[in-house]
């Protein structure tokens, strides 16, 4: 029986198919490819793309992410030198850097394997940190006070330290703090301890309020005197310029008395007609007689004869 072309077409390629299958692997940006062979770590491929393999169960392909990876460990007990109990949970990033190391030690790159032996890593490191520091470090009404940053990068080195020694072929790019929690017993200590220092400080801040509000009312005051001074010494200033121009004008009025009389009845005169008031007067009163005089010397009122 004759087969059709195409049948054998679709044969020949289900087993090209099968063959690649067979001898080709495929990695992507993310992935890092872990060739073993006969069970043994043989290469690392940490490039995008396809590779050759020999089929199984010659060569088998375990492919890892590479990215980082994060998990929050457990809230762990750790009693502190000053004899305070604390719990602390924190925050762990980390990422495969050497395949070929980490592969063999976490169940052909088993990340969950990994992370369970780096939770007991961090829960050393977190005990032994703890021992380092007083309850102040950690809770304290002072912001400054508190070494949160300190603490973790102790954590981290301890970490670190470990995962080195360990051969692990991972990298542990952060660990932070994630919560803090207190007992029960510990926390009404932690309440009034807090209470107190918030009223040294409350203390603090008032007495230096007060001494900044001296500070400005002796300024404002020493400002407020030096002003006064120096108006009192303009004040006598043009006092006695003024003064001195009195005395210039009585010395011109001495040396002319009718003038000085003339001034004085224009003067009552313009308070009697500051205001519109109706006066009934003897024109020849002074200074009343001024105008009398004004009306008598008018020429417009004597035409000439």
């Amino acid at each position: 029986m004759k087969r059709s072309p195409l049948t054998i077409a679709i044969g020949a390629a289900l087993i090209v198919i099968f063959a690649l299958l067979l001898f080709m692997y495929q990695v992507r940006k993310s992935e890092v490819a872990v060739i073993t062979r006969f069970g043994k770590v043989d290469r690392v491929n940490d490039k995008p793309g396809a590779g050759f393999r020999l089929p199984w169960p010659i060569e088998n392909v375990y492919k890892l992410d590479q990215r980082i990876q994060n998990f929050d460990t457990t809230l762990d007990t750790a009693t502190l030198p000053d004899q305070n109990i604390i719990s602390l949970k924190a925050y762990v990033g980390w990422r495969i850097e050497d395949p070929s190391e980490f592969f063999p030690k976490f169940d052909n790159g088993s990340i969950s394997s990994a992370e369970q032996t780096l939770e007991t890593i961090v829960r050393t490191a977190k005990n032994v940190v703890a021992g380092r520091h007083p309850f102040s470090d950690f809770v304290s009404a002072d912001p400054t006070g508190m070494k949160y940053s300190e603490i973790e990068s102790q954590i981290l080195a301890q970490v670190e330290s470990t995962v080195q020694n360990q051969h692990y072929g991972l990298a542990i790019k952060f660990v932070h703090i994630d919560q803090i929690a207190l007992p029960d017993s510990v926390t009404t200590t932690v309440f009034e301890r807090m209470t107190s220092e918030r009223d040294f400080y409350v203390k603090k801040i008032t007495a230096e309020g007060d001494e900044s509000a001296a500070k400005i009312k002796a300024d404002a005051d020493k400002t407020a005197a030096v002003t006064m001074a120096d108006a009192n010494s303009l004040a006598l200033e043009l006092k006695g310029q003024g003064e001195a121009d009195m005395i210039q004008s009585l010395q011109i009025l001495q040396k002319n008395p009718e003038l000085a009389t003339f001034n004085m009845k224009i003067d009552a005169l313009t308070e009697l007609l500051r205001e519109h008031t109706t006066l009934v007067l003897d024109p020849s009163m002074p200074p009343l007689n001024l105008l009398q005089q004004g009306v008598t010397n008018n020429p417009a009122r004597h035409p000439a004869q």
